[in-house]
């Protein structure tokens, strides 16, 4: 028998504020497919539920759209269950009017649906119930149990907090966990053990790497497997252009660097020390790298080698900038050079990224 666990799904997610506009919209569109495909994996590989670890939605007030796009894939997936428990995005919406045989939900209080040998129970978490929920979970020894909550994981209870030892001892083989948006796993006991699967797809540059759901194959014990089922993977890499004159250069550079796949997403820090004449690089290198993948994002973390001896007797602002900053013997060097850094571009009228 085989579960899938999944969450962080975030249908209605602007991402507007990540991307530009034209590929936010695409990246919106493409999270929907993707739990459409993940909806069709289940039904084709024997899957009879898929857990879905809170945050389905972006907001407690989810679009319509949104709502009936996912209420349409459960019931054209008649074969699988979705067991949906709220997160802390869609805490207060989504149960509203729907009764579909194959979709389970659960509330303020421990509920239980049962698969063979395996029972799941979950509790949507609040600060009413955040301190007694661990208290009143009873499994039973003689089965395989599997137990939904959403949350980070903490020392002490709390709103939004899993606390992991009041759950030691508690007969838990699998704890399905949503909140977190990078895979990770851990024992809880010498019975079982947590995971979170992480979201389906990266919303941003600060969910990089590979995304996708956890499989769980159920025999006299779970075992489980990280399934990678994201559209496309967002890439963060830094390259070192150091002595390079401009942004062509330095485009170069990274093209040499990075293995390119079309079909991702990439930001590209470029660090390492250039010439203190060379500009900011990194709106230039993009166009230059605009043919690489599916969208990149350039950012120019260099540091500009500057000769203090060449502006010794430069009557502009720039030498008069440069010398009291190197005459000022309380900065440490390290201080010193973002300094020069941000002032020689703030002067030369270019962006400063700090």
């Amino acid at each position: 028998m085989k579960i899938i666990h999944a969450a962080d799904i975030h249908l209605g997610s602007k991402m507007d504020s990540r991307f530009p506009k034209e590929i936010a919209e695409k990246r919106k569109t493409e999270v929907r497919n993707t739990f459409r495909r993940l909806a069709k994996y289940a039904a084709e590989n024997g899957v009879c539920a898929v857990l879905l670890a809170g945050d389905v939605f972006d907001s407690d007030i989810p679009f319509k759209k949104d709502k009936d796009f996912f209420y349409n894939v459960i019931g054209n997936t008649p074969s699988v269950d979705f067991l949906y428990l709220r997160g802390n995005h869609d805490s207060c919406g989504g149960y509203e009017g729907r009764e579909l045989p194959n979709f389970k939900t659960f509330g303020p209080q421990w509920r239980e649906y049962v698969y063979g040998n395996v029972a799941v129970r979950g509790i949507e978490m609040s600060a009413e119930n955040a301190s007694s929920l661990y208290s009143t979970l009873e499994l039973p020894k003689d089965r395989l149990n599997i137990v939904m909550l959403h949350g980070q994981t903490a020392d002490a209870a709390g709103k939004d907090r899993v606390c992991l030892k009041r759950l030691r001892g508690k007969n838990i083989d699998y704890l399905a966990l949503g909140h977190v948006h990078k895979p990770q796993e851990g024992k809880l006991d010498e019975r079982g053990i947590y995971a979170y699967s992480g979201c389906l797809e990266g919303r941003g540059f600060d969910e990089t790497g590979e995304r996708g759901f956890i499989l769980l194959d159920i025999g006299e014990e779970i075992t489980h497997t990280f399934v990678p089922f994201s559209e496309r993977t967002i890439v963060e890499r830094d390259v070192d252009v150091s002595g390079v004159s401009d942004a062509h250069a330095a485009s170069l550079a990274v093209r040499a660097a990075v293995a390119f796949d079309k079909e991702n997403l990439y930001r590209i820090n470029l660090v390492g020390e250039v010439p203190a004449d060379v500009g900011q690089m990194g709106e230039d290198a993009e166009k230059y790298l605009a043919d690489a993948c599916f969208y990149i994002s350039v950012k120019d973390r260099t540091r500009r080698k500057i000769d203090a001896a060449a502006f010794e007797k430069d009557v502009s602002l720039r030498g008069e900038f440069v010398r009291a900053v190197y005459a000022d013997e309380e900065l440490p060097e390290e201080e010193k050079e973002q300094i020069l850094r941000c002032g020689l571009r703030a002067l030369a009228g270019e962006e400063i990224e700090l």
